[in-house]
């Protein structure tokens, strides 16, 4: 058997695996990697996650016959080109609200080879709640979110997604979100958070409302990246591309403000 137990934890569940063969191991690399909810691997001898998953199925391919029956393609699991939708941001319409440094907002928007610099991030002001406003330039199917937060109880514990609404306050924020993730701890950018994608095609702004953190009275973020497919309208037709995400600034809260707490059971 090839599968020895399965576990869940929030929006990342893990896979446990027994002795697999090379054969064996490629094919149920190919069957992953073409399943994004499926988004870390705890196999034999250690963990592995779906942004690896990529990887090894590129170098197994590259002694066999490929992931899905074809050659090698890694240039097209490269992270850097999966996570790269924040170049299709309209930065200058994108806000973040609570941030402590004006603009920092959308320095969490960057390359994913820049994702560990610690030199860049925002950080809530009055209390833990950050909110972004997304805009982009065309249309986007998202498929799934990475995000590195601050150190011990400054990473965000919750993020709520929202599909094409209007710039608004904290106290506009009502209604259900399309869909609420319940973070990890991730330094490093290793785990993905899987999007109902049914429910985010044709997506040209989305709003991020971190409501809470681990326990500190502000939250920290170093990187944003969003996985997905973008789609600009051209006079003569539709050109398709494969991207990820970025970000802006905006305003600071007031300290007598009382947010909105709508929460998805």
């Amino acid at each position: 058997r090839i599968f020895k137990g399965i576990a869940d934890h929030a929006d990342v569940h893990v896979y446990q695996c027994t002795r697999l063969s090379a054969s064996v191991r490629l094919s149920l690399l190919a069957a992953l990697v073409s399943h994004p909810q499926l988004t870390a691997l705890s196999a034999y001898n250690g963990s592995v996650t779906y942004s690896e998953l990529h990887s090894q199925c590129a170098t197994m391919a590259h002694h066999h016959h490929g992931c899905h029956g074809e050659h090698d393609h890694s240039h097209a699991e490269d992270p850097a080109v999966l996570y790269s939708l924040y170049k299709k941001i309209d930065t200058e319409k994108l806000q973040c609200l609570n941030e402590t440094e004006e603009g920092s907002g959308k320095s969490v928007f960057k390359p994913w080879d820049e994702r560990a610099d610690k030199t860049r991030f925002v950080e809530s002001d009055v209390d833990e709640e950050l909110l972004f406003y997304i805009p982009f330039t065309g249309s986007i199917k998202l498929k799934g979110i990475v995000l590195i937060g601050g150190e011990d109880e400054q990473h965000p514990k919750e993020v709520r997604l929202f599909k094409n609404r209007p710039p608004m306050g904290f106290d506009e924020l009502g209604g259900e979100p399309e869909q609420t993730m319940q973070l990890s701890h991730d330094s490093t950018g290793r785990l993905e958070y899987p999007v109902k994608v049914a429910k985010f095609n044709s997506v040209t702004s989305l709003l991020m409302y971190f409501p809470s953190n681990f326990g500190a009275e502000t939250t920290k973020i170093y990187y944003i990246g969003l996985r997905g497919d973008y789609a600009e309208a051209h006079r003569h037709g539709v050109t398709i591309a494969t991207y990820e995400a970025r970000a802006n600034p905006s305003d600071h809260k007031s300290r007598d403000h009382n947010p909105v707490r709508d929460f998805i059971s």
